[in-house]
């Protein structure tokens, strides 16, 4: 007598953003990626064309400081669109720089956070969520020193 083959079992489905239900420590993986996508496609251009400006002697970084470092109260606001456009450029730049040093202080403190993780210590509930949160928090207080230092000397 001829003995029928089970079917292939079905397997359990994993569970997705939709069930889970969202606390501190999945808000925090979820933006060390998010980070670090950014500092890759954004960060790496930015640091090249720093790099460039640098070997490229003092007349192409003073270009790149001139679009970088401009002092938004010189903007040329009138005298045609290229101008607007530039004043634009120019401001959008100084938001990718703070950006992105916010994007490094937080995939830094989120990674010291995985890396303290992944040694086995902090795997409480309490102290993970704590260290959830003061994570955030951390890199706000990072990116605001860095930019106050960088500003003030």
């Amino acid at each position: 007598m001829a003995h029928a083959t089970p079917g292939p079992k079905a397997r359990p489905l994993s569970p997705h953003l939709q069930i889970w239900r969202w606390g501190p420590a999945m808000a925090v993986s979820i933006l060390h990626r998010i980070t670090g996508n950014g500092l890759a496609v954004v960060g790496i251009p930015m640091l090249l064309w720093w790099v460039s400006a640098v070997a490229g002697g003092p007349d192409a970084y003073a270009k790149f400081a001139g679009w970088v470092w401009a002092d938004c109260s010189n903007l040329v606001w009138f005298g045609g669109l290229e101008f607007i456009l530039g004043a634009l450029v120019r401001i959008a730049l100084k938001i990718a720089l703070v950006g992105l040093s916010w994007a490094f202080f937080t995939h830094l403190a989120s990674g010291i956070r995985h890396f303290v993780l992944d040694i086995g210590a902090g795997f409480e509930l309490e102290k993970n969520a704590f260290w959830s949160v003061v994570t955030p928090i951390l890199a706000i207080l990072l990116t605001a020193a860095f930019w106050a230092a960088l500003l003030l000397r």
